[in-house]
């Protein structure tokens, strides 16, 4: 895409420091997003490491007191489970609680007892915390390194823009470009405006913030097609475009070079108005190939769920494999039938796993 060009100087140009901005709400969201990591990992993460040390050797007490104990889903996927549990282990008692989340679409109550780690009897929680183990530990990485990622992102954004600043304010070759205006938000007179260059041969498809004086509003220039778009020059070969104002006070000009370009600018866009716009062409329907993709995507899912779950009935050294139980309880009737028959070939003698076991969740069903 072309538009017009604005009679600049031959010579390096340098532009105000303040024509690139950070995001909206930068300097909230932020601590925020670190705060959230930091309780994500307070909230979850000794119970997910004092549940792993349970898992190495786990022992059921038949005469455990769980007190209080709920499961509360929210959202339909979440579930957060709490109980305070109370037990004797040879000859002393102990009291401590346990809390967890993990993501399931279980309706229902859930059965569960109370386990504790046979070489360090303070530790306890529940069954039904080490049935959920990777399936927490999962949750718990998702959640935390989403917010991790937020905040890389944020805190090199605020880098890419302070560095972006301190090369602007120096002089160099200025390259006409158009930008597409993704939002913009006006308060207090002043107009914050969000572009991306994505319009442009060699585009980079930044998205970029910018802020408008009280005297200052952006300048648009009209493409072949007689749409508006976005003015920005590209400062050298620093990382971000810059928009420029409609006074191209943004710009270090003297005024008679100011004026010599506002005057190239009045003159492209009357030429502008006197043709006829053309039609915008039609874009090509791309949903097939969107749904092609997605229909790939979800059929090596199921494969690597299935391939997974046959190792795991057949060939698997435990069958407390927190994954391969997850799929075997999920699976149809015969199948679950079928995987449960291999397990019990194998592991007879064991207290059944999770999709395998009767209602006392010990024997097999």
């Amino acid at each position: 895409m072309s538009i017009p060009e604005i009679a600049l100087p031959r010579r390096p140009l340098s532009l105000k420091s303040s024509a690139v901005s950070l995001p909206r709400g930068f300097f909230w969201f932020v601590p925020v997003i670190m705060v959230l990591a930091g309780f994500i990992i307070w909230w979850q993460g000794p119970g997910l490491w004092r549940d792993y040390q349970i898992s190495r050797n786990p022992v059921v007490l038949q005469d455990g007191d769980i007190r209080n104990g709920k499961c509360t889903t929210r959202k339909g996927v979440m579930t957060e489970c709490e109980a305070k549990l109370a037990y004797s282990y040879q000859g002393r008692a102990y009291e401590t609680e346990t809390h967890f989340f993990f993501v399931d679409m279980h309706s229902g109550d859930y059965m569960t007892e109370l386990v504790i780690a046979a070489d360090r009897p303070e530790l306890a929680t529940l069954t039904l915390g080490l049935e959920k183990l990777w399936n927490r530990a999962i949750s718990f990485a998702v959640l935390g390194g989403l917010m991790v990622l937020l905040s890389g992102a944020m805190v090199f954004l605020a880098i890419r823009v302070w560095r972006v600043r301190g090369q602007i304010c120096r002089p160099a070759e200025l390259t006409l470009i158009p930008v597409a205006v993704t939002a913009a938000k006006k308060s207090r007179k002043r107009l914050f405006v969000t572009y991306v260059d994505k319009l442009a041969p060699g585009m980079t498809k930044r998205t970029a913030y910018t802020l408008f004086g009280r005297d200052e509003e952006p300048l648009f220039l009209t493409d072949p097609q007689g749409n508006p778009v976005g003015a920005a020059v590209r400062h050298g070969k620093t990382a971000l475009p810059v928009m420029i104002d409609a006074g191209l006070q943004r710009i270090d000009l003297t005024a008679e070079e100011r004026e010599t370009a506002l005057a190239s600018i009045r003159a492209a866009e009357a030429d502008a108005n006197e043709i006829e716009p053309q039609a915008a062409p039609k874009k090509k329907l791309q949903w097939m190939q969107g749904f092609k993709t997605l229909l790939v995507g979800i059929i090596l899912v199921v494969v690597a769920a299935l391939g997974y779950w046959a190792w795991y009935v057949t060939t698997s050294p435990t069958q407390f494999d927190q994954i391969g139980m997850e799929i075997n309880n999920v699976m149809p009737g015969p199948l679950n039938e079928w995987g449960c028959g291999q397990l019990q070939k194998r592991f007879g003698d064991d207290r059944a796993p999770r999709g395998c076991s009767a209602a006392d969740h010990l024997s097999w069903k």
